[in-house]
């Protein structure tokens, strides 16, 4: 079930990498920007429960690796003096971030979100 998922979130990201312009190195505080690379345990674990949780949630997945979203995750990680302590996942939201994934940065994601939803 697991592999299914996986290949299922893989194909999610190709397609959405394939299909929309690279953002551009701004952060925009009205949106909820995911920065994450494919090989990333921890970015799979969140994914899946935001999208279990938040199915609707409208949030930019940022992959790290291409085009200049490079560029975007270090400006999230300016945003917030992370310095060289940065990592994905990363969701950086309005004046409010979260860096990897726990039960405990899932418990914050439900607080953060909460301007969010629609």
């Amino acid at each position: 079930m697991s592999k299914i998922i996986l290949s299922l979130f893989a194909a999610v990201l190709l397609v959405s990498a394939c299909g929309k312009k690279t953002e551009t190195a701004v952060l925009d505080d009205g949106k909820i920007y995911f920065f994450y690379y494919n090989e990333c345990p921890y970015c799979h674990k969140a994914v899946e429960y935001i999208d279990q949780k938040y199915p609707n949630l409208g949030m930019s997945m940022v992959n790290i690796y291409v085009g200049n979203s490079f560029e975007l995750f270090k400006k999230c990680g300016q945003k917030f003096n992370l310095g060289n302590n940065i990592g994905t996942p990363l969701l950086c939201m309005g004046d409010k971030y979260i860096m990897g994934w726990s039960e405990e940065n899932a418990r914050k994601f439900d607080d953060y979100v909460k301007p969010y939803l629609k």
